[in-house]
């Protein structure tokens, strides 16, 4: 997979490391070095690029009033001097932060959290598109449909997957993070730590709990107001 990335510093001496750094890193297709934000808004509009490099301190628009307007499938990695930056780089869903003077090293781990980050997503993006999934359970790979799945229960360090048809659990050994994130937002839901429901096939909710056949599922105070959200989407008044 080939990142394209960019790279804004104000910085002459700064941007030239990066750019040193970006043209010798495998996986990576520099399109433009830029000396401000404003500059690189005028090229990359219209041709957003993979991943950017973003100086914070920068005048006329600052790094982190640019990473508000750039579009979400832009991958930002935040470069300054100033570790006081941190956590303001993460309100704005920063992939990373790097710390000046920058090593490769500490580049190279930064660009390789990032490509693994969006191979991840591009495998989600597949199989849901695909609508199943294979899981291990019992040394066989078992596939799975999503639209045959009731809810996902979270035991320990497994997941027990009930179907609608009443067929025995399908059990293997994953967190419920790991299938939650393969799982389409458009019908899945986390409702409790140890559940997540496929909204699509609730029958009722009886007094803060979801039914599903002979099953009753509770919601927990924390996923409480989410599910309100949706079920009132799906309420006549």
């Amino acid at each position: 997979m080939i990142l394209t990335c960019a790279i804004i510093d104000d910085e002459p001496l700064a941007a030239e490391l990066l750019e040193s750094y970006a043209r010798k890193t495998p996986g990576l297709r520099l399109v433009g070095v830029y000396g401000s934000a404003v500059e690189a808004m005028k090229e990359l509009r219209g041709n957003p690029v993979d991943l950017l490099f973003l100086d914070i301190q920068m005048p006329e628009l600052s790094g982190l009033e640019f990473a508000s307007i750039l579009p979400k499938e832009t991958k930002v990695i935040f470069t300054t001097a100033f570790d006081r930056y941190a956590i303001d780089g993460y309100k704005v869903n920063a992939a990373d932060y790097l710390l000046k003077p920058i090593s490769y090293d500490n580049f190279l781990l930064s660009v390789n959290r990032v490509a693994e980050s969006l191979n991840e997503s591009e495998r989600q993006k597949a199989m849901a598109n695909d609508g199943f999934i294979y899981v291990k359970s019992e040394y066989k790979l078992v596939k799975v449909s999503f639209s045959d799945i009731l809810y996902v229960e979270g035991v320990k360090d497994y997941v027990k997957i009930y179907s609608r048809d009443g067929r025995k659990p399908v059990m293997s050994l994953m967190n419920m993070k790991k299938i939650e994130d393969y799982l389409p937002k458009s019908c899945f839901m986390r409702v409790h730590r140890s559940y997540i429901v496929n909204m699509s096939a609730v029958e009722m909710v009886d007094r803060g709990r979801i039914v599903m056949g002979d099953a009753y599922i509770p919601v927990s105070e924390s996923y409480k107001e989410q599910v309100q959200e949706y079920i009132d989407r799906h309420t006549l008044a």
